[in-house]
């Protein structure tokens, strides 16, 4: 990427604005949060502007977010950053940036769920709303969405690296839920919507509950699985069999045991992640780690 985190800054943003969005250069910018792809700035009170600026999918996956999420947000039950404008590469900014909706909330990895049964039941309504089955030409996942065996090599460079850091106290048992994962009849139903990136700080909530999702970069289709990971992730102890009663779906054994590989995965993701944040390495995010030790405590805690 041609652009850093301290190179983009309001000035930048407004002149971009005023250039191919004058209507919206008067409203007041304030920096609302970088992602690992994206940064996040809040226009006015009503918007918000997105601008890759870390890795070299940041400008593809923005694109996607613009063409497809505006169909699909108008049927998801929490809210979502809808699109609104399409900004063009520049000479003073050589990539795509977009105007969308402001999603109002506190990430989860700062801000937890804490009312379990109702936590539980938004996100198995959300979860119900999107996985609906994806045309044929919807995007592929990111190593998200297919088989886990596709990720077997990921997984255990993960867990090399969290367990030589002192991170993982039992990776027997860790390697055991892998594996069943692993074991598990594939998914034969149709490819459905899935986010593809539910992990604490992509979910906003508000008073102990969900209310928002955000960062659809990774919106794709395949197996259910990938997403339903998220109840060991983002739910307080206690709720993950209300969230899979509340699933329309009624989630079948085999996806349940594929879950818990995605979530096992997402978690070990996360805690290197958390892990260099405090050690103050870069991309590193401390908040992570709290949620990531929590799901790996919920799952080797189940572990038979």
């Amino acid at each position: 990427m041609t652009n850093t985190q301290n190179e983009i800054n309001a000035d930048l943003i407004a002149e971009l604005l005023r250039e191919q969005h004058p209507d919206l250069a008067d409203l007041p910018l304030t920096f609302g949060a970088h992602g690992w792809d994206n940064q996040l700035w809040r226009l006015g009170d009503e918007l918000a502007v997105r601008l890759p600026w870390a890795t070299e999918d940041s400008d593809e996956l923005l694109l996607k977010e613009h063409a497809l999420l505006p169909a699909l947000a108008p049927h998801l039950p929490l809210q979502v950053p809808v699109p609104q404008r399409l900004g063009q590469p520049s000479g003073r900014f050589p990539h795509p940036w977009i105007v969308t909706t402001w999603v109002a909330g506190e990430p989860a990895d700062r801000a937890p769920a804490t009312r379990g049964a109702e936590a539980a039941d938004t996100l198995a309504a959300f979860l119900t709303a999107l996985h609906q089955p994806a045309p044929d030409d919807a995007p592929r996942g990111r190593n998200r969405g297919g088989p886990l065996a596709d990720v077997d090599e990921g997984f255990a460079h993960f867990l090399k690296e969290t367990t030589n850091l002192g991170l993982i106290p039992n990776p027997d048992t860790v390697r055991e839920i892998w594996h069943d994962a692993l074991a598990a009849p594939d998914w034969t139903g149709p490819s459905v919507w899935l986010h593809g990136d539910l992990h604490p700080a992509n979910i906003l909530t508000k008073d102990g509950n969900f209310c928002g999702v955000v960062d659809f970069g990774d919106l794709c289709a395949g197996d259910p699985a990938c997403d339903l990971a998220a109840g060991w992730l983002l739910l307080p102890d206690g709720a993950i069999d209300r969230f899979h009663q509340s699933y329309s779906s009624a989630t079948d054994p085999a996806t349940i045991r594929r879950a818990r590989g995605w979530a096992l995965l997402k978690a070990l993701v996360c805690l290197l992640i958390g892990d260099n944040g405090v050690h103050g390495r870069p991309g590193g995010k401390a908040t992570w780690g709290p949620p990531a030790d929590a799901t790996l405590r919920r799952l080797t805690a189940t572990c038979t």
